[in-house]
């Protein structure tokens, strides 16, 4: 359009084609559904609690696919790989790093929680608190750690995809994929089978992406319909601290490590907006873990190192979980007056570093993950839940949010430390230059994923 046709004040003729392109986004109409399920549950609260279906619905079809999603992309990745040892080199630089960030986290919510002591003053007589009104799994004798690790194996092979737990799916498929990769011929055949299987599976997770937007609706219209935003009114400075907390955790650690790595968080953060945004409104990063695959790939890492690191993190890796673990166990504490000494503090987070393994990112994993942190220490009784029962819906998203974002940054620190990283193909996809396409030919083309993973290459500058 000329610029005197603009200023004759003609209208530009592609602003109806700029609204409909802008509604065509994924994270646009997600934003959409948050807001419409907010203000339903707020005007029409009994209405607003019964939409829970709709987004209970979304993320079980979703998690249907989870399972041989994530089978696929680690079969296929070792049976391709150059050298065998590789996965176990990568395996243990992800355990170090999510055992070091997970650290940092808890510590960094232990911190807030003790210099801004939301719960003094509260002065709650534990006498009038009961287990009664709390989830069934709260109140229940939690499993040892020895328990958590027999319970990685499944029963049967075929029994770990069609369970709900990650680390037995992420085990059968290691195990697998070596025995695809030592079958010479016959495996080869077998993985180029895998591969297309896969083409296949994230076919139909496209489709499923489509009714996110329901789902979002839907969970936040349950979500205040259900717990109401006067909840929030008595213990607000938690939640605030709690969301003020997740978010310096992100920007400043998070965004050191991506700065130490050669790339830069709010790029990354846009690049998975509408990932975010699907969290936000399901309070779940369950749903988004296929397309954060074929994301982390697209954006330059290994595949297997995506296949192994990232569904690890959702069980190892909970950034969000372990600030709220130490946050909300020393706020029950001020709130009952209980005074914990230094050391019952450090005892509290040892006993965290374990409890915040193996919660699933599922809406109130991080609430039972806390019970059992109080079960196994004597200084605050598991009654004490009570007090923020209520409020730890408004928590989970924060909770959520943090932990994707921290397993997606782990994802490429550990693919970068492990040179297996292209550092220049990830600058350009986080500026915006390749963009990505949600199709099956973006996951399957040789082109749009790494080479598989060999002997330490160096990275890219």
């Amino acid at each position: 359009m000329s610029r005197n046709a603009a200023a004759m004040g003609a209208a530009p003729p592609s602003s109806p084609h700029r609204v409909r392109r802008l509604l065509s986004h994924l994270y646009v109409q997600c934003l959409i559904g948050v807001l419409l399920g907010a203000a339903v549950g707020w005007l029409w609260p009994a209405s607003g609690a019964g939409l829970k279906p709709l987004g209970d619905g979304f993320i079980a079809l979703v998690k249907m696919m989870i399972a041989p999603i994530i089978f696929c992309t680690v079969v296929h990745g070792i049976a391709t790989m150059g050298n065998a040892r590789a996965v176990g080199r990568v395996s243990v630089k992800a355990l170090i790093y999510f055992e070091v960030l997970t650290t940092v986290a808890l510590v960094v919510g232990l911190v807030v929680v003790n210099v801004v002591k939301p719960g003094s003053g509260l002065h709650v007589d534990v006498a009038t608190l009961s287990t009664e009104h709390l989830p069934a799994a709260a109140s229940q004798t939690h499993e040892s750690f020895a328990d958590f690790l027999l319970g990685i194996i499944p029963a049967t092979l075929v029994s770990a995809l069609t369970g709900k737990e990650i680390l037995p799916v992420l085990l059968v498929s290691v195990l697998f994929g070596f025995g695809v990769h030592a079958s010479g011929e016959a495996g080869a055949g077998l993985a180029r089978g895998v591969e297309k299987f896969s083409g296949v599976l994230f076919t139909i997770i496209r489709w499923v992406m489509r009714l996110a937007p329901v789902g979002a609706f839907g969970s936040m219209a349950f979500t205040i319909g259900n717990y109401g935003l006067g909840t929030l009114r008595h213990l607000a400075l938690l939640v605030g601290s709690f969301w003020l907390t997740a978010l310096f955790f992100v920007l400043v650690v998070l965004g050191s490590v991506m700065r130490l790595n050669g790339l830069r968080l709010l790029p990354f953060l846009r690049y998975i907006k509408e990932e975010l945004l699907i969290v936000l409104g399901t309070s779940s990063t369950e749903p988004v873990l296929p397309r954060m695959m074929a994301k982390l790939e697209h954006a330059g890492a290994a595949k297997p190192v995506v296949g192994i690191t990232l569904p690890a993190g959702y069980s190892f890796n909970l950034d969000g979980t372990a600030i709220y673990l130490t946050m909300g166990g020393v706020f029950l504490a001020q709130a009952l007056g209980i005074q914990l000494s230094f050391a019952q503090q450090l005892t509290m987070l040892a006993v965290m570093l374990l409890t915040s393994k193996g919660a699933a990112g599922v809406t109130g994993s991080g609430f039972i993950a806390l019970a059992a942190t109080l079960s196994a220490i004597p200084h605050v009784p598991v009654a004490a839940l009570a007090l923020i029962f209520g409020i730890d819906r408004f928590m989970s998203e924060a909770r959520a949010l943090t932990s994707l974002v921290g397993n997606g940054v782990a994802t490429l620190a550990v693919a970068r430390w492990d040179r297996q990283l292209d550092v220049a193909r990830a600058q350009a996809v986080l500026r915006g230059d390749l963009p990505f396409v949600p199709a099956p030919t973006a996951v399957a083309a040789p082109k749009a994923t790494p080479e598989p993973i060999a002997e330490p290459v160096p990275a890219g500058r």
